[in-house]
């Protein structure tokens, strides 16, 4: 599930950038967010008033992280390859990563990931955009609360209710930034793929994502998702026309054989609510 919803990520990110002449990318980001909500809520009907202040909260938050994660890292990929700003939304769940471990002997497998990272994404070889490398560590950040948050969530409500109270928090609140230029720049060509392409950003990963964490601990999962660089240099490869080195694909080794560590030792031993 983590692994897929990470493909639909840089699969649906770097679709997103065929958008960004004509609704910029703070408008595609708020697009994103309204029409994944709206297939939600629609699916989903959740009732508020049904569940605890303490799960509201956890949900409201969840979507302000989404929020700021899906505005900065589109912003970001406007401004630096898609590669280098996955990697630098990578050190949010890294840091989670470090921060979970409860044996020392484990660190082995972050640092290698990130070091798989480095090698994959090779941040040096571009052009330095401080601009972009801000609007990068932003959005890792928000991922690691958003890792941190997602679990809290998927553990408080059954089903997708809470993410749909989530995914209905972050495009109300993109829309103070995005609405205004998204419907500036609307058709229905972009309308129909706006709909079709928030299937892959947010919709699909962030359900698959939550469903995962209510089975790995956020360490494990965060160490995971080194993969999704070494995705973002394949899928930036196939739409995007990036090349790959040697370098790259030894660093998507080492990624690998992060990720298979960290699922290995990364069950969770206390079972979720939900």
């Amino acid at each position: 599930m983590a692994i897929g919803a990470m493909m639909s990520v840089q699969t649906g990110a770097a679709v997103s950038t065929w958008m960004f002449a004509a609704v910029g990318p703070v408008g595609a980001a708020f697009l994103r967010l309204a029409l994944a909500a709206a297939f939600l809520l629609a699916i989903c009907r959740p009732n508020p008033f049904k569940f605890s202040k303490s799960s509201m909260l956890s949900a409201i938050g969840l979507g302000l992280v989404s929020c700021c994660m899906t505005l900065f890292y589109f912003q970001a990929i406007n401004l630096i390859p898609l590669g280098t700003a996955s990697t630098l939304e990578y050190l949010g769940p890294f840091t989670i990563a470090v921060i979970g471990l409860k044996k020392r002997r484990d660190l082995v497998w972050p640092v290698l990931a990130l070091a798989g990272v480095v090698m994959l994404t090779t941040p040096w070889a571009g052009e330095f955009n401080p601009v972009g490398i801000a609007y990068g560590l932003a959005a890792g950040a928000s991922l690691g609360g958003y890792v941190v948050l997602s679990q809290r969530v998927g553990d408080s409500f059954s089903g997708m209710q809470g993410l749909a109270i989530s995914l209905t928090v972050a495009a109300i609140t993109a829309s103070f930034f995005g609405a205004k230029s998204s419907i500036n720049g609307i058709t229905i060509t972009i309308l129909i793929i706006s709909a079709v392409s928030a299937i892959l950003l947010p919709l699909l990963p962030y359900a698959l994502e939550m469903q995962a964490l209510r089975g790995m601990t956020t360490s494990s999962f965060s160490t995971l998702m080194s993969f999704e660089p070494g995705f973002a240099c394949v899928i930036g490869f196939v739409l995007l026309g990036q090349q790959l080195s040697f370098l790259q694909f030894a660093g998507i080794a080492l990624v690998v054989i992060a990720g298979v560590g960290a699922v290995r030792r990364g069950q969770r031993t206390e079972p979720a609510l939900a």
